[in-house]
Order: C-alpha cells, then sequence, then structure tokens
C-alpha cells in the first residue's frame, strides 16, 4: 500500500512543480492523468490519535476501492497528506495550498470546528469536500460540494434515546461542562429529545472544578429518568466517581459516548452501570468490507479503532466519485443518493442534505482496567437513528 506523508519540505516541492498553473486548470485531468487527493487532517494535536485511526483507514479503504491498483479507470491516485495540527486557521490555509496545486478532492477534517471553516472553500472553488471524524451537525447540508464519511451528533443523540422504552414525559438531564463541547452537546439533546416529548435539563460544571460532588449531588436531586453524560478531560475519572458516590447509576439510566481504547480504564467499577452508545469500535461489524478493513490496517502495523471507518469509507466515495471524471458536479451527482457496502454495513448517502445513513451500536463495558473491552449489545439499524434533513 502507498503512503505518502507530506513534510514541509515534500509541500515545498509540490508548491515548484505545480505552482504555475492556475487552480483550474491543474485540476483539470485527461486520460492518463493523476487523480490527486489532499488530505487535510490532524497528525499531531489534541486530536492526533483520531487523524491517525482516519489514516490508517483512509489508505486501507483506498487500496480495497482500488483493487490494489491505487488507480482509478487507468489513473494513479495521488494523496497528500497536510497537518492541521487541530488549528482551524492551519486547516484553511492548507486546503488552500492544496486547491491551488490542483487538489480538488480534499478529506479529512478530524475537528468539528475545523470542519465548517473549510467546508466553505469546497464551494467557493467548485471541488468536493468529504469532511472525516467531525460530528457537527454543521457539515449536513452546509453547501452542495461537501459530503461526510463519518456520523453526526444527531445519530449520537438518537441512539442515546434508544435506551429509554418512551421518551414521551421523561426527564433528560445532561452533565457536562461549562464550554462549548458542553453546552453544544445540550443544544442536540435539547433539540432531539424534546421532539420526542422528553423535557430536557441541565447541569453544567467548571472544567476547571475537582470537586465535583456538588454537582452530581444536583444530577442525583433531578432524579430523571436519563443522565446522558458528555465530559472530556482529565476529571473524568472523578466525574464518574462523584456519579457512583451519590447513586446516580444505580438509580437511574446513565448514557455516554464510548470514546477510543485508552479511555475505558477510566469507567473503573462504574463502567459495568453505563450504557455506552457507539460509533464504531473493532468487532462492531461483521461485514466482510470490515474484515478488508481490519486485514488492511493490521497488515500495517495498525489498530482498528473509532474512526478508522471514517477513512475508509472517505476513500470509497472518493473513488466511486472520480470513476466520474473531473468535473465536481458529475462527482457530486455520483455520491448523491448512493447506497454502498461500508464498514458498518449498507450506508446511503442522503441526496438531499448529503447526511451519511449508517446504523449505530449499543455497547456495554466488560473488565476493568486494562482488562475493559466493549462487547456489543445492540446494532441500532440507520433507519432509526436518522437525522432530520438540513434545511
Amino acid at each position: 500500500m502507498r503512503k505518502t506523508p507530506l513534510t514541509a519540505a515534500s509541500c515545498a516541492v509540490v508548491l515548484a512543480v505545480t505552482a504555475c498553473g492556475s487552480p483550474g486548470e491543474a485540476a483539470g485531468g485527461g486520460e492518463g492523468d493523476p487523480v490527486r487527493v489532499g488530505v487535510v487532517y490532524s497528525s499531531t494535536g489534541p486530536l492526533a490519535s483520531y487523524g491517525e485511526q482516519y489514516r490508517q483507514g483512509f489508505e486501507a479503504g483506498l487500496d480495497h476501492a482500488t483493487g490494489g491498483t491505487m488507480e482509478i479507470d487507468g489513473r494513479p491516485v495521488e494523496v497528500e497528506f497536510m497537518d492541521d495540527a487541530g488549528d482551524p486557521t492551519k486547516a484553511v490555509s492548507a486546503t488552500r495550498e492544496l486547491i491551488g496545486t490542483g487538489h480538488d478532492i480534499i478529506a479529512g477534517s478530524t475537528a468539528s470546528g475545523i470542519a465548517v471553516q473549510v467546508a466553505p472553500l469546497a464551494e467557493q472553488n467548485d471541488i468536493l469536500f468529504i469532511s472525516g471524524s467531525a460530528a457537527t451537525d454543521a457539515v449536513t447540508g452546509i453547501n452542495g460540494n461537501t459530503f461526510r464519511s463519518g456520523r453526526q451528533t444527531y445519530q449520537d443523540i438518537l441512539t442515546a434515546g434508544t435506551f429509554m422504552d418512551d421518551p414521551e414525559g421523561s426527564d433528560v438531564v445532561v452533565f457536562a461542562q461549562q464550554n462549548a463541547f458542553g453546552q453544544d452537546n445540550v443544544a442536540a439533546v435539547t433539540a432531539v429529545l424534546e421532539a420526542e416529548g422528553a423535557s430536557v435539563d441541565s447541569v453544567l460544571a467548571p472544567p476547571d472544578t475537582t470537586d465535583l460532588t456538588p454537582f452530581a449531588e444536583q444530577v442525583s436531586q433531578a432524579a430523571p429518568d436519563l443522565v446522558f453524560v458528555a465530559w472530556a478531560g482529565e476529571t473524568a475519572s472523578a466525574m464518574w466517581q462523584s456519579l457512583d458516590q451519590q447513586g446516580v447509576l444505580d438509580s437511574t439510566e446513565v448514557v455516554t459516548g464510548l470514546d477510543i481504547k485508552p479511555s475505558y480504564p477510566i469507567f473503573g467499577e462504574a463502567g459495568g452501570s453505563i450504557s455506552f452508545l457507539s460509533h464504531y469500535f473493532d468487532g462492531a461489524s461483521t461485514t466482510e468490507t470490515a474484515q478488508a478493513m481490519k486485514e488492511a490496517v493490521e497488515a500495517d502495523g495498525g489498530s482498528v479503532a473509532l474512526f478508522t471507518p471514517d477513512g475508509f469509507t472517505a476513500a470509497q466515495m472518493i473513488v466511486h466519485a472520480a470513476t466520474e471524471g473531473d468535473a465536481t458536479g458529475d462527482r457530486v451527482a455520483a455520491l448523491e443518493g448512493w447506497t454502498f457496502d461500508g464498514v458498518k454495513g449498507e450506508l446511503t448517502i442522503r441526496a438531499e442534505d448529503h447526511a451519511l445513513l449508517q446504523p449505530m451500536y449499543q455497547v456495554e463495558l466488560v473488565g476493568e482496567g486494562e482488562d475493559a473491552h466493549p462487547e456489543l449489545v445492540a446494532e441500532i439499524p440507520a433507519t432509526d437513528v436518522e437525522p432530520a434533513v438540513a434545511e
């Protein structure tokens, strides 16, 4: 499998070779000319582990979708990887650079804040953009040139709702930190579950607070039917311990998203009392495509994780789109409404807003410490977690 990491030096070479042509001229391809793809993702920064999962999946997916040839209809695929380090400004700069050097397909965006900054460039420059692991709902329907290869927050929240017998008349509390991440989750849970008849409230703790007992007490006193936890950072273990000490884990349904493997030990003894929703974990799917991804990633020394399918799916989408030639309009049309065999099973790109319709998972965490591992409870059909059409 070809690997083409883009260092600063190699980027300079690419610019020197192609800068004499205009973006339109560079993008135009003929028979035998390469299909040029730029991938802007986080290979460093706070989300580097997510970015690495995406990259491994992308390379495996490109190999799989091209039948191991790294060619599309006889044309070689050239991929340039660029690091955004989790910084939207760097991501925009890298994307502009790639577009200027003839890359008319851009993929990547590990972080939501980056995806919403890169997407407008796709429309402005009439190129195809396939966002990666960024979960923000804002990417769906943002413009006609933008697609996504992962799930979105709406699908997470609808999956959380499947742990309830009936949201109608239920009381839900979102326990989160008083920051953008926490507030975004409160907004999403409110929009999704209140539409199904639930009443949603929130308990928000300052991110730098180490004594979480008073906030856990607030959750306990609210006596909700469901607690949705959206938490990040070093205080996670203390937060779970506080909820456990206040009896929340024993008295109500507590749901949170399953993160990457290194996070499993932080749940400690509380892990068995928590219901987890999951976008993906190694073993969640047993499809032929999932097996092909696993074999390819492991053969390259990697391992399948939460966001590996996002890279794999992006590569599938790129190859399918590029078979229609070089016109962005034709590539967009090829993807709209396309149903295909993905890692998670049958996936469909909704034509109206480019949402990626896909199954999700209910998971339980079994074991403690280094032995903790996820086991599948149920696969939630794509139709049950289909987001509302973006307007």
